[in-house]
């Protein structure tokens, strides 16, 4: 079973240059992950799926405290709190940074995780 968190807009300091480095800039983040969801599925019980809520209020702390130089390191971060948690057997976190270039709508970094590996 798939979990998707899509378009979770946070802002923080990222960026090697300056003025980056100065005040806090929109990413947004979008998480994949993936579960044996049979259990909730039959069970409807909170406890049987993915605490995603929990999950995201974890992310939203991470990023709007802290401060990373490129996006590559604040995709990693949050693939290991994503993959902290026992129930998922495989992750991705795609983060975009709006305007990171000019002539481009983003930037993104994509990163994967499997149980296990």
């Amino acid at each position: 079973m798939l979990i998707r968190l899509k378009n979770l807009r946070l802002r923080t300091v990222i960026g090697v240059y300056d003025w980056e480095r100065q005040d806090k800039q929109d990413v947004i983040i979008n998480i994949e992950i993936d579960f044996d969801g049979a259990k909730a599925g039959q069970s409807d019980k909170l406890e049987d799926t993915i605490n995603y809520k929990a999950i995201k209020q974890r992310i939203i702390a991470e990023v709007e405290n802290a401060r990373y130089f490129l996006i590559e390191k604040l995709a990693t971060r949050i693939l290991e709190i994503v993959m902290s948690e026992p129930k998922v057997r495989r992750a991705t976190v795609e983060v975009d940074k709006p305007r990171a270039l000019r002539f481009t709508d983003s930037v993104s970094v994509t990163v994967s995780a499997r149980r296990g590996e």
